[in-house]
């Protein structure tokens, strides 16, 4: 039996008994509860979830000559500045695609006439559910950028290896943008220097 086969077997069922579940708090992006649980070991305990009401949506834009743009902004929850990917959030009834193509133009003011779906990923599977899309996104053409009122984002323009070293070099942290970048050299074969002590 190989790997793959294990991990599959090894995920058939859960280790966890749900007793009940109470709404902590509510709010238009996000809602967390808490649930009394039986854990893997038989054991009462809680878990606290916080549940996302939209899906990550990360866009990596790249141009001919293989230039890409990050977004730079403050992020309240860690109390510093962030370099990413553009990205935004996918309500329900918006396709994915659809909400790639939306945050790209008000981000960067870029309109992307092909989307490529690259990568999937759950951004901390041990306290919440959030699920992100990257696309690739190529044949663009450059708008005019539209804000919405909770963003102050500087927007760069920068050679798309240059993004990926940010990454290999932590850099840049976002999960999402990290994993897509990576993703994206893989993708299209680039190989990186050495990481910079």
């Amino acid at each position: 039996m190989n790997i793959c086969e294990k991990i599959t077997l090894n995920n058939s069922r859960s280790p966890w008994k749900r007793l009940s579940s109470k709404k902590i708090y509510d709010n238009p992006w996000i809602c967390i509860d808490e649930d009394q649980v039986i854990n893997p070991s038989g054991n009462l305990g809680i878990y606290g979830k916080v549940q996302m009401k939209n899906l990550a949506i990360g866009i990596i834009p790249i141009d001919p000559d293989s230039n890409t743009w990050l977004v730079g902004q403050y992020r309240y929850m860690l109390d510093q500045y962030s370099w990413e990917i553009p990205m935004g959030g996918c309500p329900q009834g918006e396709l994915p695609e659809e909400a790639a193509l939306r945050e790209l133009k008000e981000e960067t003011g870029l309109v992307a006439n092909r989307l490529t779906r690259i990568q999937e990923i759950h951004t901390s599977n041990s306290v919440t559910n959030e699920f992100g899309i990257v696309f690739l996104a190529e044949n663009l053409e450059q708008k005019n950028a539209e804000l919405e009122e909770t963003e102050d984002i500087t927007t760069v323009k920068i050679p798309l290896i240059e993004a990926i070293q940010m990454a290999y070099e932590n850099k840049i942290t976002d999960s999402i943008s990290v994993s897509g970048l990576l993703k994206v050299a893989l993708l299209k074969k680039i190989e990186l220097p050495p990481a910079k002590k």
